[in-house]
This record gives C-alpha cells, structure tokens and sequence, in this order.
C-alpha cells in the first residue's frame, strides 16, 4: 500500500486520494481556503495505482 495524497496549491492542506476519489471534485478543506482540488489533479501514476488497489484503501 501506498500513501498517496495531494496538497493544496493555495493554502498546504493535505488531502488524500480515497477522498479525492470519493468526491472527484471538493472545496479544499483547509480554513479559510477556497481551492477546488479533483481527483483528475492526481499523477497519472497515482491514480492508476489508487484505482487498481481500491480495496486496500478502503475504511
């Protein structure tokens, strides 16, 4: 298993990818951040691995 997350590009809050996935598109949850932050926004790496071992990253 891999930790993959992405950060916020306006305020650092880092976020990840099962929730990314979960969304596909959210408000960042940082305080006071506006910033929309999508799954697609990922590596392409990341979100082919992300989604070929979904199982492992569920709760």
């Amino acid at each position: 298993m891999r930790i993959i997350t992405d950060t916020c590009s306006e305020c650092g809050t880092v976020v990840a990818a099962n929730e990314l996935e979960a969304e596909r598109i959210m408000q960042c949850p940082g305080l006071s951040c506006d910033a929309i932050l999508r799954f697609a926004d990922l590596p392409e790496d990341a979100r082919r691995y992300f989604l070929n071992h979904h199982d492992e990253y569920e709760l």
